[in-house]
């Protein structure tokens, strides 16, 4: 059986300025697939290793995701560790107002970047003319992820 999945919504106001703020540490840098895409497939079955996502082979996730008609690379969002240069955290979206992925490495869990990139998500949909943000959890998602993503202004639509 399926792991049932929750629908989340945050409608994006247009006056609203959504300005992350990065900690510390952190350098938010442009998707490049050659440099990011291996490392970020590995934070993502780190994150997803005991639940809340699919854990899947490079090579089965890139081709999908690149075959994809709303994938652009430039809806990938990606932190790297300005001490270690490492992966810190990465999300991936559709084109048409979807999160489909999103992982932060363990040691930056807790200190502000989850709240970080999901600001810079709506913040590049609010320029892109997006008005609404979704994304579907786990409901059994280990991570304290539904309650985030609350904290976040989603709720469930309808």
């Amino acid at each position: 059986m399926a792991p049932v999945a929750i629908h989340l919504r945050k409608h994006i106001d247009p006056a609203t300025h959504y300005t992350p703020i990065w900690p510390a540490g952190l350098v938010r840098a442009e998707f490049e697939p050659r440099r990011h895409a291996r490392a970020a497939r590995a934070l993502l079955n780190t994150a997803y290793a005991e639940g809340g996502g699919d854990v899947l082979d490079f090579e089965t996730w890139w081709a999908a995701l690149t075959a994809d008609p709303e994938y652009r690379p430039e809806l990938c969002f990606v932190a790297i560790d300005d001490a270690t240069g490492a992966l810190a955290g990465f999300a991936q979206c559709w084109s048409l107002g979807f999160v489909k992925d999103i992982a932060i490495a363990a040691p930056w869990r807790g200190r502000g970047l989850g709240r970080a990139m999901m600001t810079e998500i709506f913040r590049s949909f609010q320029l892109l003319g997006v008005t609404e943000v979704d994304l579907k959890v786990a409901a059994d998602n280990p991570s304290g992820a539904i309650g985030f993503y609350q904290r976040m202004g989603m709720v469930r639509p309808g």
